[in-house]
């Protein structure tokens, strides 16, 4: 899956401004990394999540990673999480959501630590 950064002009719910900014203040609640600041970006039908690396785990350099995609399908109401799988440098689907704060409270949580690495 490829994430165009390119966000279309017209009557589409996601991206948006307002749930944007709520993801980015959700992000304060996460369990894992507290001390960087992960931005959000608005994407095509949703929004990415970058963060520094910390760990060096990915990026030695301790540079931006992707940590999380959301993706909101609009025909069937529904929202799409997704992890990067950095080893091979695609995204992996994670889950299905009917609402955007469901999905970002298992974001926060990250029980199995696939996304905050």
């Amino acid at each position: 899956m490829r994430v165009s950064r390119e966000v279309p002009v017209g009557l589409i719910p996601h991206p948006n401004e307002l749930d944007r900014k709520r993801i980015e203040r959700a992000l304060i609640s996460r369990k894992h990394y507290r001390y960087v600041s992960p931005s959000v970006t608005p994407v095509k039908a949703g929004y990415l999540i970058e963060s520094p690396c910390c760990s060096r785990n990915i990026e030695n350099d301790g540079g931006q990673i992707d940590v999380a995609l959301f993706h909101y399908d609009v025909e069937s109401g529904i929202w799409k999480l997704f992890f990067k799988n950095h080893a091979r440098g695609n995204w992996k689907f994670y889950s299905i959501f009917h609402r955007l704060a469901s999905a970002i409270d298992e974001l926060n949580t990250d029980p199995e630590r696939l996304f905050w690495q």
